[in-house]
């Protein structure tokens, strides 16, 4: 792990350029540039506020609020966006970067920590404008907001290790990256995100514990629209999830490099 860690050191140039590259090819040939990342989100988070709250007048039960629906809504779809391009981003991450990945000297740690740096950066900008929104409407939730970090370290070990370990497998079995397509779907709609948990009938709501993602997206939930501090025994059981997971995208990752090369 020492080793790892100096490699990814010694090599921190390559990986701040390539988040670097990365940013800059969006906007290549777009006259207005890096602007579009924060005309696009702030264009979002309008259509939520003014689609939901005044034209649908749509509410949360017993919540009195013009921009509840909005926050709460906000708080699910983006941070489980993040969550979704980590995923996809570390699965197809081995095929993007197969090149580099056949030379010997390259430390591959690197391409975890590109991932997840390229999805941060653009999660931080978009976030950053939904929390000024926040500020600017007195929905600011005070000091619970910091318990952010630790749930978005949840979230960012939990997305990182499954995506890293569903990316090892699908260099062999190609049909994995197109089955989690479909999964990723369902799962989608299986998290209270667009609607509200109290909608769900009793024997059905049970099963919400068994989906990792309805923990981490309720405690943002909760912080944002509630201003409450999460649940922490709650998020117990997917932190150690992540943790594993995490345990096992490396083991595989180390386990079957050499294959992965030969199949790349």
């Amino acid at each position: 792990m020492n080793n790892k860690l100096s490699s990814l050191w010694a090599y921190r140039g390559f990986v701040l350029g390539s988040v670097k590259r990365e940013f800059q090819s969006k906007y290549q040939n777009s006259m207005l540039g890096a602007v579009w990342t924060i005309i696009n989100p702030l264009a979002m988070i309008v259509v939520y506020t003014v689609i939901f709250s005044q034209v649908m007048r749509s509410r949360l039960p017993g919540i009195d609020s013009d921009f509840a629906y909005s926050i709460y809504l906000c708080a699910g779809v983006l941070t489980w966006n993040l969550f979704a391009e980590l995923v996809s981003r570390s699965q197809n991450v081995f095929f993007e970067y197969a090149t580099l990945i056949k030379k010997l000297n390259f430390p591959r740690i690197c391409l975890p920590v590109i991932v997840v740096l390229n999805s941060l950066l653009n999660f931080g900008i978009i976030f950053g404008l939904f929390s000024i929104f926040l500020v600017l409407s007195g929905n600011f939730p005070g000091w619970p907001f910091l318990a952010i970090l630790p749930v978005l370290a949840i979230q960012v070990l939990f997305s990182i290790g499954l995506g890293i370990t569903l990316g090892v497998l699908n260099v062999f079995f190609r049909d994995v990256g197109q089955f989690f397509g479909i999964v990723i779907q369902f799962w989608f709609w299986f998290t209270p995100i667009v609607y509200p948990i109290t909608i769900l009938p009793e024997n059905i709501r049970g099963l919400l514990a068994f989906n990792p993602m309805f923990a981490i997206i309720h405690a943002y939930q909760n912080i944002l629209l509630n201003g409450l501090w999460p649940q922490w025994a709650t998020l117990l059981p997917v932190a150690i999830l992540s943790l594993i997971l995490c345990w096992l995208a490396f083991h595989l990752f180390s386990k079957r490099s050499g294959e992965m090369v030969d199949e790349l």
